[in-house]
């Protein structure tokens, strides 16, 4: 037994030693490497959708030819990478980096653009989504970061020709937003916290219009203006779920 563990020990030395060799003779290939060959190094990794690998070579770029004749490329390359890779804080610094060294490049809106995606990439949950879990409860800040992103690129670049897609990015973060202020507000309904409750409802009205929270929002300033005695308040709401949503089941009760 002794000598079969000694045996499997032995084994996984030999491997770690030569996994550690491997990645140093990349690093050596890597830092003998001129600039071009690097690049067509990382384009070849992207386009074979090996981004880790890409990353490797671009980062190599980034830091050995910082004014090279591919900078600017390299550093959009990279943001892209990161995005597939999923690491959105490499990403975000390095879209900062970028927008701070180069505020007036030809492909800026392209920049905003990626860093919308990213924040609201960081602001979904693949685990949830696949189990079909509901955590609009979650932390909305990727997801208000995701929504400033994209509307500073529209009102900036209205005509960049990643407007459009950011416009529907948009509506779709405008009701994550809407159920997150949702679920705050049937949290303060527990609490009997019902001035917390009807103010956070009618945040819903007043930022995110239009939104499927819309009636949910109604309910609950419905219920919270009742339990406080707001008569007039109860009745506006009411009023506005009638015009709404008049099939509404609070309307008949």
């Amino acid at each position: 037994m002794y000598k079969y563990a000694k045996g499997l020990a032995l084994i996984a030395t030999l491997a770690l030693t030569a996994c550690s060799s491997n990645q140093s003779e990349e690093e050596l290939t890597a830092s003998k490497a001129s600039p071009e060959v690097l690049y067509k190094q990382a384009r070849t990794s992207m386009e074979l959708g090996n981004y880790s690998k890409a990353v490797r070579s671009l980062e190599a770029l980034d830091s050995r030819y910082p004014f090279g004749a591919h900078k600017t490329q390299v550093q959009l390359d990279l943001i892209f990478a990161y995005y597939k890779m999923d690491d959105a804080a490499s990403g975000i610094a390095n879209i900062d980096r970028f927008i701070r060294l180069n505020p007036t490049h030809p492909n800026i809106d392209y920049v905003y653009y990626m860093r919308g995606l990213t924040n609201m990439q960081a602001d979904n949950y693949l685990f949830h989504q696949m189990m079909n879990i509901d955590r609009t409860d979650r932390d909305p800040k990727n997801a208000q970061d995701a929504f400033r992103d994209f509307e500073r690129l529209i009102k900036t670049y209205p005509n960049s020709p990643y407007a459009a897609d950011a416009q529907k990015r948009m509506q779709f973060l405008k009701n994550r937003l809407a159920m997150y202020s949702i679920k705050v507000a049937e949290y303060y309904v527990k609490m009997n916290a019902w001035s917390a409750a009807a103010v956070r409802a009618q945040t819903v009205l007043e930022k995110f219009p239009g939104t499927p929270a819309t009636e949910r929002a109604l309910e609950i300033m419905t219920i919270a203006y009742d339990e406080l005695g707001q008569d007039k308040l109860k009745e506006h709401a009411q009023m506005v779920m009638q015009v709404n949503f008049p099939e509404n089941e609070s309307l008949n009760r």
